[in-house]
């Protein structure tokens, strides 16, 4: 039998991942490029848009104040909710790593169901329960907590509420992975040699799953910070995000250059801010294991 020779060996991986890179470059590379070249040219009402390339719309998101607010609001938001989902999301994945299997299989369950549902589905299913009129309400004036309905529609708390409901479970998993690789052993080592729970807790399990934490982080800060269909219904046309943004102008304002570019913006923005976080990150833990 012939032996394949050390260049064919090579290639064999380059030819096995060339389906996927074509897939990949046909349907996400070359529409992103295509928004890329159409952010350049200009429009106007009287003319509509004209082919070109200038950075009249690129000098205009990053100098105009409205585009400033958006953009801080849109981020802000997006770290707030990472922030309460690695709250929830940490403690639920460790609860979830602890049941029993047959339990964990129900729960596992109940915390991906969300993902299950249409996002339009869902949405409206929050706007029905934070409405003036909804069950939230209901209950808080029912249980004394409220005088009056509070208002959560149209609202950075409401918003707030909707997106971490979703994106909580895209925590869970990461921590979850991590967790499934940690030795049970050396939380009982721990508990055997004096140590609470609760020390165990912090000086080992933490420790050990801190790279899920971050890498779930990271995962809900982008989806928060590119959401549009829950800012969109929930928070109305007076609580913009760029999403939001990007869309009234492609279709509103019918100036599709200028809402290429704000995508634009926001597409190097946040893979500037994930490529310093991981940056940020792999130092953090190169000085921690020299």
């Amino acid at each position: 039998m012939a032996e394949r020779s050390p260049t064919s060996h090579s290639l064999t991986p380059y030819g096995l991942s060339a389906p996927a890179f074509i897939v990949c470059a046909v349907f996400l590379a070359a529409p992103l490029i295509m928004v890329l070249a159409l952010s350049f040219n200009t429009f106007t009402m009287a003319t509509g848009i004209q082919p070109g390339f200038r950075l009249d719309n690129y000098i205009e998101v990053l100098t105009d104040d409205y585009f400033h607010l958006i953009f801080a609001r849109t981020f802000g938001m997006a770290l707030l909710i990472a922030l309460i989902a690695a709250l929830i999301g940490t403690p639920e994945a460790y609860i979830l790593h602890r049941m029993a299997p047959a339990w964990r299989s129900a729960f596992l369950l109940v915390i991906l169901g969300p993902l299950l549902v249409s996002v339009l589905v869902r949405t409206l299913g929050w706007a029905v329960l934070l409405g003036r009129n909804g069950i939230v309400n209901s209950a808080l004036v029912a249980l004394g907590l409220a005088d009056r309905p509070v208002e959560f529609m149209y609202t950075m708390t409401g918003v707030i509420v909707a997106l971490v409901h979703v994106l909580v479970p895209f925590h869970v998993l990461a921590v979850w992975a991590s967790l499934r690789r940690l030795d049970p052993a050396v939380e009982a080592a721990g508990l055997s040699l004096g140590a609470s729970q609760f020390t165990v807790l912090r000086r080992i399990v933490v420790p050990q799953i801190m790279p899920g934490i971050l890498s779930g982080s990271l995962i809900v800060f982008t989806l928060a910070a590119s959401a549009f269909a829950t800012p969109s219904i929930i928070g109305g046309r007076r609580l913009k995000v760029v999403a939001v943004t990007a869309y009234d102008e492609f279709l509103n304002s019918q100036n599709w250059p200028l809402g290429a570019a704000i995508v634009t913006v926001l597409l190097v923005a946040t893979v500037v801010i994930v490529l310093a976080y991981n940056r940020a990150v792999e130092r953090r833990y190169a000085q921690v294991f020299q």
